[in-house]
């Protein structure tokens, strides 16, 4: 394993995970969780722990606050061992937290969103950069402080010579401004799932979001949940079917994971089938354990899971 293959910049928080929850909370009243968990959150942070566990060198470039949520994330990232020399403190804002109330496979979110705000361009290691093979950025609408930089963020960092990706998510103020002709141009890989495309390009069906986009994108990979994924590159069209679990606990994290899957495919120079097919693989072995990284220990038990649950060998 090369040193310092994979930079990933972006939001840090933790999640709340509140599990056998009968019925929705009308304001006014309260209702029972009968578990809980508090893990690590977010797409980004749960990106890059697994893609350390992998067996990927992976260093992370974000901000949290001086409080115990800061100290968790710390502490779960380097246990996966990602570096964290590159994650700043907030004097200010305190590190972000997500509620989730689980709901078997779906889920409803509230997010304070904290030192994540405050990340900039100037905060990204640029003197450093040119050691890394592969930048990959996460979640950009709720990171404020990075929104008007985010097409100069990745020019410079195709100019720093890295092979970059972006997984937009979901935008919670459901404004959706963010210039895909201007920056998928310098994304190597774009990684939205059905729901964003559509929600992006406002369009109601997948084949018009690709329609839109597919003319500034280098390659797509799109992730479609249990139905698998599709890759688009140079006018080649794949789909990729997914891998079932039958023992499914939740979803969380199973997007990021294949953004891991698929990253570490990638960074190997395998083809865009390998990449898919691998994204979809650690997708459903995310589904295996609570929460987005709970699945994901090491490679040697990552291959021996997938060997028995999915009868595949890596």
């Amino acid at each position: 394993m090369s040193k310092k293959e994979l930079i990933v910049v972006g939001e840090l928080n933790v999640d709340l995970i509140l599990n056998n929850i009968d019925g929705f909370p009308k304001i006014g009243t309260e209702i029972i969780a009968d578990d809980m968990n508090l893990t690590l959150g977010s797409s980004s942070a749960i990106m890059a722990a697994n893609a350390a566990a992998m067996g990927v060198n992976t260093s992370f470039c974000g901000k949290i606050g001086k409080d115990m949520f800061g100290d968790i994330v710390l502490k779960e990232l380097n246990a996966k061992q990602v570096s964290t020399n590159y994650i700043s403190t907030s004097e200010t804002h305190q590190t972000g937290i997500t509620i989730v109330m689980n709901y078997d496979e779906d889920r409803a979110n509230v997010t304070y969103c904290g030192a994540m705000e405050l990340l900039t361009i100037d905060d990204i290691p640029w003197e450093e950069l040119t050691e890394f093979k592969h930048f990959h950025l996460s979640n950009f609408f709720i990171q404020k402080g990075i929104r008007k930089d985010i097409t100069l963020i990745f020019k410079k960092a195709k100019e720093a010579g890295l092979t970059t990706s972006l997984d937009l998510q979901w935008d919670p103020e459901n404004q959706w401004d963010f210039n895909y002709e201007e920056c998928l141009p310098y994304v190597d890989v774009f990684m939205p799932n059905e729901a964003e495309i559509k929600a992006l390009t406002g369009t109601s069906s997948i084949e018009e979001a690709l329609e839109k986009v597919t003319p500034y994108a280098n390659t797509i990979a799109l992730k479609m949940g249990a139905k698998g994924s599709i890759g688009i590159k140079e006018g080649t069209k794949l789909e990729i079917t997914s891998f079932s679990n039958p023992n499914h606990v939740d979803s969380i994290g199973a997007g990021d994971s294949f953004n891991s899957g698929f990253i570490k495919q990638y960074i190997a120079g395998k083809s865009l089938e390998e990449c898919l097919s691998h994204g979809n693989l650690m997708g459903a072995l995310n589904t295996t354990a609570p929460g987005g990284t709970g699945a994901f220990k090491n490679p040697e038990e990552i291959k021996q899971k997938v060997k028995s649950i999915f009868n595949v060998a890596i």
